[in-house]
């Protein structure tokens, strides 16, 4: 059998925007049928619910903290490798059609095909713009566009990336392939024709009690972001609006784009596994937010996964996350999984979903991006979530903690509640463990010291580990400081020196 698979994104779709995740207001019958073909994930976590960082984590394996990646417009470090790479080195063809957003460049990108994909089919957006004329180009940025009398399925992003998509797979149906296939859509400013432009007119979410959230216990920075929105109504939050409605709209739209190349893949690659994510979602007026930002709430990190290549009609309620498709999609090509990434290969629950691949995962946040004054500047996060349980530690504020169970839409802020302090200091103590074993840049006493972990005392040292990189197939080993000799054990405690007083 041929070694195939196509990872499908979309940009800025929470998971209730799919039907399958149980909104039937929501018209998505092409993603709500791969999710019967494979199956759905119910709690995946995006590793930075921002563009380019959740990218950056899917492509190489390796946290937003580790690659480099920790705000949008900023490039990948230059010995960090791509799933695209590391499956071309193995002999495997890789093509790359969409959004990229991990050059460092603006919002559309160089137009330069980076390395490891086939320049043939790269088309992110900035060689989309090229395509169109000056008028076209500002067209492309204008919702009202989608009400234009001339306005078609052809005119889109989307439409052009399915049609190079459906080439791509009719040329490479007898070869082994990785393939993604990344839309812009239905990220604003939500260009889509009739009649998905009308389609949500009238539509709005489901009331429920994160709309009243006064976020007196949350994070100060929560409400900076709330702005004028700590005024308003539930009602207020969640009407009907005209960008709601594109916004959904233009969701409908790329469903129905998707389902052009799920149907060539069924047609001409009915074995090949098929991937579905999004990057992050949008907080929508939940909790009084709009966008995304630092934070943790499941409208915006909890994102949509689906899997077909394994079992089907299935749902997995254990923890998932972004950080394990690349060691998932080499393992099925193969490809020995590198010492260096930082996730687990999900094939054995794939094939069983009755396998357990995590306990907790994790999430986090550096800054929105480099470009725009904007968005709250510095806003460092780390956040660890369970079945059950969600801790998030914000550097420069305050901290949150839910159990997701009695309060789902997570409006109860019970950091401080000692009811919860044996599984909250748990999960802090791990989140700690893994900040040391990912090499986390950020990482230092004041994550350890919080004013709900009185047991905790600062020291100069930290742990006291050196802490080394290991990329075995790309570089040469890193030598031990202390003896210039290539070091025995990526980590180790420090050897302490002696100091002639």
């Amino acid at each position: 059998m041929k070694k195939q698979v196509i990872l499908i994104m979309t940009d800025t779709t929470r998971k209730d925007m799919l039907g399958c995740y149980g909104n039937p207001k929501m018209i998505t019958p092409n993603l709500d049928r791969l999710a019967q073909e494979g199956i759905r994930y119910e709690n995946a976590y995006t590793c930075q619910p921002v563009c380019g960082p959740a990218r950056s984590a899917i492509f190489t394996g390796t946290f937003p903290h580790t690659n480099g990646v920790v705000t949008n417009s900023v490039a990948m470090c230059e010995n960090v490798k791509t799933i695209g790479q590391r499956l071309r080195d193995n002999g495997f063809h890789c093509g790359y059609i969409g959004k990229w957003h991990l050059d460092g460049y603006d919002y559309f990108g160089t137009g330069w095909c980076p390395d490891g994909w086939d320049d043939k089919y790269w088309y992110d957006m900035r060689r989309y713009l090229d395509e169109l004329s000056e008028a076209d180009r500002i067209r492309s940025r204008k919702s009202d566009t989608s009400f234009d009398s001339d306005m078609t399925e052809e005119f889109t992003y989307a439409y052009r990336c399915s049609k190079r998509a459906v080439d791509f797979i009719e040329e490479y149906k007898d070869e082994d392939f990785f393939l993604t296939v990344s839309y812009d859509e239905p990220h604003g400013p939500y260009i889509c024709p009739a009649p998905y432009n009308t389609m949500y007119s009238d539509f709005s979410f489901d009331d429920n009690p994160n709309y009243e959230d006064d976020l007196s216990q949350k994070p100060f920075m929560q409400r900076l972001w709330a702005g004028d929105g700590l005024n308003k109504s539930k009602e207020e939050l969640n009407k009907p609006s005209k960008k709601l409605a594109l916004f959904l709209g233009c969701n409908s739209f790329v469903d129905s784009q998707i389902g052009k190349v799920l149907d060539k893949i069924r047609e001409a690659v009915p074995d090949a596994m098929v991937i579905y994510t999004s990057d992050h979602g949008d907080m929508l007026g939940n909790h009084r937010l709009y966008n995304k930002d630092a934070a943790c709430y499941k409208e915006i990190a909890n994102i949509p996964l689906l899997i077909k290549g394994g079992e089907s009609g299935k749902v997995v309620t254990a923890p998932a996350s972004h950080i394990d498709l690349a060691p998932t999609i080499l393992e099925y090509m193969g490809v020995p999984i590198p010492k260096l990434l930082e996730g687990k290969s999900m094939l054995p629950q794939i094939y069983d979903t009755s396998v357990r691949i995590n306990d907790v995962v994790y999430t986090e946040f550096t800054r929105y991006e480099v470009d725009h004054d904007g968005f709250g500047g510095l806003q460092i996060m780390r956040s660890i979530i369970s079945d059950r349980y969600k801790l998030v530690i914000h550097l420069l504020d305050s901290d949150e903690f839910y159990d997701m169970k009695e309060d789902p839409y997570e409006v109860h802020n019970l950091i401080n509640d000692e009811k919860y302090a044996e599984i909250r200091n748990q999960l802090h103590d791990t989140l700690l463990e893994h900040m040391n074993q990912t090499r986390d840049l950020y990482r230092g006493y004041q994550w350890a010291c919080r004013s709900w972990r009185p047991d905790k005392v600062p020291t100069w040292a930290n742990d006291g580990y050196t802490r080394q990189r290991e990329n075995e197939e790309y570089e040469p080993r890193q030598l031990d400081y202390d003896t210039g000799l290539p070091m025995e054990h990526a980590v180790r405690k420090k050897i302490a020196k002696n100091v002639k007083k």
